[in-house]
Order: structure tokens, then sequence, then C-alpha cells
């Protein structure tokens, strides 16, 4: 497999409901003893469903708290629970406490005020070990700034497979990549973008074919989007023609994208 230098931060953010007024971390544990926490993540992956197994064990038998791992096959199905349970006048005690989300939900949650607002992030103890400075995405995810209302979950690096019985040398770029499509065509594909990986790809080949991408970090409007993405759409015009079945249909997700990858 090869890997591109796309860094994907994935993050917790934390529903609003009445929070433990404590002044130390210290109080906020004594308080937790006793308590179940409900943690929305996706669930499509055994090693990080196991990862989270394991964390539940340690909470419980360290802390006395009840870590129940809710898992999700679509991360915005909880957050549409969370905007129906506040647009139901319920603001204390929702079925959301902890919840995985890419940049994408965050700023929806946001915009929509479904986040605690009193930066509780900044006060956890192993806030101290982060780099904002060398991770930026941890201060302004999805060109939104975090205001302390997500912490850090977990990085992922995007990582391209191929078989190696039909493909010797991979490309290594996208300007490669694009190279490869046109002389093989109907060999490439990806998910459509409704799916987190194929939004991903998309992702990746918009920072590599960028000239500035000091662009996405700020805020977003219709001249700087223009600026931004006018090098992916050229890409994507020279490649999809080459894909397979002509750029005109896509594997429904990730699943279905490595399942054509084994047949």
């Amino acid at each position: 497999m090869m890997a591109f230098g796309l860094v994907m931060v994935a993050f917790i953010s934390i529903f609003n409901h009445d929070p433990a007024k404590a002044d130390h971390f210290d109080d906020i544990i004594t308080n937790a003893k006793g308590q179940t926490v409900y943690f929305n993540a996706w669930g499509g992956s055994p090693a990080i469903n196991s990862y989270i197994d394991w964390v539940a064990t340690r909470v419980a038998d360290e802390y006395d708290i009840t870590l129940v791992h809710v898992k999700l096959s679509a991360t915005s199905d909880s957050v549409s629970r969370i905007l129906a349970e506040k647009t139901a006048g319920k603001s204390v005690g929702g079925s959301v406490d902890l919840i995985w989300i890419n940049g994408e939900n965050f700023a929806a949650m946001k915009h929509n005020d479904l986040l605690r607002s009193d930066s509780w992030a900044y006060d956890l103890p192993s806030f101290g070990y982060t780099d904002p400075v060398a991770l930026p995405g941890i201060l302004n995810d999805f060109g939104v700034p975090t205001d302390g209302q997500e912490a850090p979950w977990g990085r992922a690096q995007f990582i391209f497979g191929y078989d190696t019985a039909y493909v010797d040398t991979p490309p290594r770029s996208a300007a490669e990549l694009a190279a490869w499509i046109t002389s093989h065509p109907g060999r490439f594909s990806y998910p459509k973008p409704s799916d987190f990986i194929g939004m991903s790809f998309l992702k990746q080949i918009l920072l590599e074919t960028s000239p500035d991408i000091s662009l996405f970090a700020k805020p977003v409007d219709q001249s700087n989007a223009d600026q931004a993405l006018t090098p992916l759409w050229q890409w994507l015009d020279a490649a999809h023609p080459h894909l397979r079945q002509g750029g005109k249909h896509f594997p429904a997700n990730y699943t279905a994208m490595i399942q054509m990858l084994g047949d």
C-alpha cells in the first residue's frame, strides 16, 4: 500500500447536558463515579471497537464509570438525533453524551448550537500534550474554530490500496495518479463523496493540487472557494472520463470499494 500526505484528525465532541460543577479534574472524577456514558462512535472497524471495549473496561475498573459504545453506521444519524432532541426542547438528559465526529459534522453541530459552550476540552489534563502548532486542525476544524468544544480523539493516515498482481509501481502523487488513470482506463474508482472515504479522497486531491493550502484554514466565501476548488475540478475533469464506467457510476461506500478490489 502507499500513503499520501493527508492526515485526518478525528474528534470527540460532547453534547449539552448538565456538567459537573467542578474546579478540578479530580472533583469531576469523583462526581462521575457510578455514572453511565453513552459514546456514539462509528462501529465499522473491529480494531477500533476492540480498543473502545478495552477503554470501557479500564474506566469501569479505575473510575467506576460505565462506558457504552453506541455503534453507528453513519455519524450523521446521531447528529440528527441530537438536533431532534434539541428541537423537542430536551436540552438536559439527552441520549448522546460523547460523539466521535469529523470536521463536517462538527461544523454542523456548532452551527446548530448542539455542543457544550464552556471550552471544556482545554481543561482536560491530556489536552496539554497536544501540539496545535503542528496540528492546526485541533483549533480549527473544517474551517471552523473549535473554541475548546472538541478534543482530539485520534489521527488516521489516508492509505491507498492496490493489487500487486496488476500494479508493479503504484503512483505516489496526485499527478502520477492522474497519469496512471489515463493510461489504465476503467481500472480506478473511488467511493461516492457521501461516503467518508470518498470525501477523504477528494480532500487529499484538493490539498495536493492546491497552490495555497492556507486557504483551507480560513472562513469560506465564494471568492476563495472558487480559488481553492479550481485545481480539484481540473484534476477530476481530466480523470473522470477514464474511471470505471466512464466516471458515471461510483461505489456506494468504502465496503463496496474493497469488494471491487477483491473481485
